[in-house]
């Protein structure tokens, strides 16, 4: 083989000489850098959304072989082991086992829970309807996406997650009941959590009076130390009795939290928060963003997602506020029905929003511990729809 035949496979085998055999690697590119830019610049959820967009710039580089779709395809139909991807995949396919078998969100459970005070929720056990109303979201999005756009149900199941407002669980269901729109679903999730202060505020003002957000509601009562540790043991037995599905997300959610709570496991309930933690979202995000390639993201389907993905947000919001408002009557007016906004999980940041529109109309009103009883809640309730989801579709 002379030089110039060496050159010649070199500048074949080179990246940007098939770069443009396809303009939709471009496009991807350019979408990946995009949100970088909101992640990194904008601060858009940027422990996710950093990893999730880098995996997407390394899946749509040409040449780097790092993923591949046609393996998993082939899992999922039978024909292939997970010992053959391990032997014949890339890095992001090695990775991608913790998504696909639900390693890596339970294990980000395991981390929320450890950082999670139930104490509110217990100290005023009626948040736990909130928490539910607000799963209205999902359930919405589902019937729209089957009724509207045409997805599949176990498609439109994970898309309906996304209005749980919980990234994990969404990955989670999604891995199991729509893998190829993990991706979209995971980047929409994840995207408007991190836009919550934008999308809740005009919602909870269009649907509450001036008189109901100026509600200031009395502290909340001490909450025992029993009762904390009994609370993830209790919730453990019961709701995984119920649903079984939901076992792997909501028993690591609750045993990071007895780790937290029982006061003798702090190193583990302090690896679980930290190191655990950090570790398992470098690889959640980089393998997760590694599923949007080019040939499966660029589709008007994806489009729809993101537009189903704001609906399920309004509704989730919407549903909280209407029990919130319920609740205010019920109450003679002793709740404020702020807090049920704070039904979706992303916590502490709905809680932080609720606190915010209930001082803009009363500077002496002080919600956040009385929304982060439904916030906490909404973390079980996502949970719960999405083991539902999979009971249900999951066969």
């Amino acid at each position: 083989m002379n030089i110039l035949d060496t050159l010649q496979r070199l500048v074949e085998t080179s990246g940007f000489y098939m770069l443009f055999s396809d303009w939709r690697q471009l496009v991807m590119i350019a979408l990946a850098c995009l949100l970088l830019y909101l992640g990194l610049v904008k601060k858009y959820e940027p422990l996710l959304m950093v990893g999730i967009a880098f995996g997407m710039l390394l899946t749509n580089l040409p040449g780097s072989n790092m993923y591949h779709p046609e393996l998993w395809d082939a899992y999922i139909e039978g024909t292939v082991r997970l010992t053959d991807i391990i032997h014949g995949g890339g890095l992001l396919d090695i990775l991608y086992i913790g998504v696909k078998s639900g390693l890596y969100p339970s294990l980000i459970f395991l981390g929320v829970g450890a950082m999670t005070d139930f104490g509110p929720l217990l100290a005023n056990p009626k948040s736990l309807l909130l928490g539910a109303a607000a799963q209205l979201g999902i359930f919405a999005a589902f019937l729209m996406a089957i009724g509207i756009f045409g997805f599949e149900p176990n498609a439109a199941a994970s898309i309906g997650i996304i209005g749980g407002a919980d990234g994990p669980t969404a990955i989670w269901l999604t891995s199991k009941l729509a893998p190829d729109y993990l991706a979209p679903i995971a980047i929409a999730a994840y995207s408007y959590m991190a836009l919550i202060p934008l999308i809740q505020p005009p919602v909870m003002r269009l649907l509450t009076t001036k008189e109901e957000r100026e509600t200031v509601m009395v502290q909340l009562k001490p909450v025992s130390k029993t009762m904390k540790i009994l609370f993830p043991i209790v919730v453990t037995i019961f709701v995984c009795l119920l649903l079984p599905s939901v076992a792997p997300l909501l028993g690591c959610l609750m045993l990071g939290n007895l780790f937290k709570e029982s006061g003798l496991t702090d190193r583990l309930s302090d690896t679980a928060q930290n190191a655990l933690m950090n570790i398992v979202t470098i690889f959640l995000s980089t393998s997760v963003g590694a599923t949007a390639v080019y040939y499966r993201f660029l589709t008007p389907r994806t489009l729809f997602i993101i537009v189903l993905g704001l609906i399920a947000f309004e509704f989730a919001t919407i549903g909280g506020l209407i029990l919130g408002k319920i609740m205010y009557k019920l109450s003679g007016g002793k709740i404020n029905p702020l807090i049920g906004s704070a039904g979706v999980s992303a916590v502490p940041m709905a809680a932080r929003v609720s606190q915010s529109e209930g001082a803009k109309a009363n500077p002496a009103n002080f919600l956040l511990m009385h929304a982060m009883g439904p916030n906490v809640a909404g973390v079980i309730g996502s949970a719960v729809a999405a083991g539902f989801l999979l009971a249900v579709f999951g066969g």
